[in-house]
């Protein structure tokens, strides 16, 4: 059994306290929101996102920070990424030198361009710092449907520390070095998932998701190799499989933030609506500029920072995806 700390109380950090709970591990559950620990620790339920799913009597709900850095094997950061860095650097002064941490929200900071997990080892830096990723949505995980994930880290001994922790016979954890690939999959398909919503609010059918999705992935990929992943990754569970299901399903927040644009609500009355943290939103800046800086094309990037920033009507930037100049699929192959 190990001892392990949740910092961040939504749906996903909810989730997988709760699976980890039922795996038999000692779980600390920690909110800044007094609100949601009065919540937690009264009806033993996250009432608002993960209704009907009953957190086991032996977790513990708190909002005292010390209590949940202390004496743990793992720490997890469920918080999510806006909150990241304020969170690591509250935390920073409890979390003792080579402790243990995974990150589970997924996102680039817009100002810094770093990824959450730049932002944890900055203001953590003595810590070991992973991450886990992969098509899994919290309102599945929490009631046992099969889930597949990958968990990316420095040192093989972490990662597999980490994938002992959380496995069971529905939720399988792979292991990759490969954490720069894993975050940016997990980061920029949130993105192209308010594209995918976009095309469903605008009433398009499964040729535009298809090619969406296709040609997404091409992009994250086209990004992540020019920072170092490896195409190996993008191809599997944090890159094309986070993908589909993140832009096909009705659980998603940024698809379904999407949607609300597609059919003419403005980015805020979208995100006001889902009443969540919309990823895609806070990650889109940032990954056009880290386009820019690296000199790749990510055109439906581009055209998705037009319509949340600039006010470009939705119609308009797909008639601005489908007009640009001919081209190959792939220009890496040549003509015999």
């Amino acid at each position: 059994m190990s001892k392990v700390s949740f910092l961040g109380a939504g749906s996903w950090g909810t989730a997988l306290a709760i699976m980890l709970a039922n795996n038999g591990h000692e779980v600390v559950l920690w909110s800044a929101v007094q609100s949601e620990v009065d919540m937690l620790t009264e009806h033993r339920e996250h009432i608002h996102r993960l209704p009907g799913v009953k957190l086991p009597e032996s977790i513990v709900v708190t909002n005292d920070l010390k209590l949940a850095c202390s004496d743990n094997d793992l720490i997890v950061f469920s918080v999510a990424s806006p909150y990241v860095r304020a969170t690591a650097k509250a935390a920073a002064e409890y979390i003792k030198k080579g402790q243990k941490i995974v990150n589970v929200a997924k996102g680039i900071e817009e100002d810094t361009l770093y990824t959450l997990r730049d932002i944890i080892c900055e203001e953590i830096p003595d810590a070991d710092v992973s991450v886990l990723s992969g098509p899994s949505h919290a309102e599945e995980v929490s009631i046992g449907m099969p889930t597949t994930v990958v968990v990316g880290a420095a040192e093989k001994e972490t990662a597999d520390k980490i994938q002992e922790i959380f496995m069971n016979d529905v939720f399988r954890v792979y292991t990759s070095p490969d954490i720069i690939g894993i975050e940016l999959g997990g980061s920029i398909k949130n993105v192209i998932a308010l594209a995918a919503g976009i095309c469903d609010g605008l009433g398009f059918g499964d040729n535009t998701k298809a090619a969406l999705i296709t040609r997404g992935i091409t992009e994250i990929s086209r990004l992540g190799i020019a920072m170092g992943g490896k195409l190996e990754t993008f191809c599997g569970l944090s890159g094309i499989g986070d993908l589909i299901v993140t832009c096909t399903s009705n659980h998603s927040r940024n698809h379904n933030a999407g949607y609300l644009i597609g059919q003419g609500k403005t980015m805020k009355e979208a995100m006001d609506e889902v009443n969540q943290v919309v990823e895609g939103v806070f990650s889109a800046k940032a990954a056009y500029d880290l386009a820019k800086k690296y000199n790749v094309s990510m055109p439906i990037v581009e055209q998705i920072n037009r319509v949340l920033f600039e006010n470009v009507p939705a119609t308009e930037a797909i008639k601005n995806l489908f007009n640009r100049e001919k081209c190959s699929e792939y220009s890496g192959l040549e003509w015999s």
